[in-house]
């Protein structure tokens, strides 16, 4: 069974994904002093990847 077009990947390996991941988040944040120990890794923040 062949796989839809609109769900194939276009491809270019290596771009730049636009959201991270929670634990991406959390690293980001305790790099920048931002994170508290301790707190919940609920309710973050929205950041930007550098």
């Amino acid at each position: 069974m062949s796989q839809h077009r609109s769900l194939k990947t276009s491809g270019s390996v290596g771009t730049k994904r636009s959201v991270l991941k929670r634990g991406e988040r959390i690293k980001l944040l305790k790099s920048r002093g931002l994170w508290k120990e301790g707190r919940l890794p609920t309710n973050l923040p929205k950041t930007k990847p550098e």
